[in-house]
């Protein structure tokens, strides 16, 4: 079975959640697979990869599934590690960003100090759906002059258009609804 199928087969679908009307795709299946897992991990690696947009020095990862998959593919491409939080959960000083997300508004932050000026990142979460977390990812990224080389999920849910939003960067998803 390839990667993909097996992927799909993981995800339950959860009707009315987080609130009438929404089909939300439970993910959290894949994680009981460790090859799975690792095998994703890679995937999305040679998927960057294949983008030839330069090399990757830093992987920034979006609370929370952006953690579970980020420091797996910065330790497979020998890389750093950068956290992506909800504000009030970083100490010392952080950049923060205001975003609108599928259910309502966020902000999130990241320490000043987490990126270099001119690094190439690719920021990796689960999903995309509106692109509004991503984008808010790509704004933080941006305050702290690093560039956006990819943003990459294991999911996309097409009909919801996120990638309009991130138009101007590589999108990488290995699994589209």
């Amino acid at each position: 079975m390839s990667l993909i199928n097996k992927l799909k087969e993981c995800v339950k679908d959860v009707p009315d959640f987080p609130r009438p009307g929404i089909l939300f795709k439970d993910i959290m299946p894949v994680f009981r697979n460790a090859n799975l897992v690792h095998d994703t991990c890679n995937e999305m690696v040679q998927e960057i990869k294949k983008l030839n947009r330069g090399s990757v020095d830093a992987i920034v990862g979006i609370e929370a599934r952006g953690f579970l998959l980020g420091p797996i593919m910065a330790q497979i491409l020998g890389v750093p590690f950068v956290a992506v939080r909800k504000k009030g959960k970083l100490p010392r000083d952080c950049v923060s960003v205001k975003y609108e997300k599928e259910y309502g508004f966020d902000e999130f932050e990241m320490q000043m100090d987490s990126l270099k000026e001119n690094e190439n990142v690719v920021i990796v979460d689960d999903l995309l759906a509106t692109g509004g977390t991503l984008d808010a990812a790509k704004q933080l990224c941006s305050k702290l002059n690093a560039k956006v080389i990819a943003h990459c999920v294991i999911f996309e849910l097409e009909f919801l258009n996120g990638r309009e939003k991130l138009k101007d960067t590589d999108v990488v998803s290995l699994v589209k609804y």
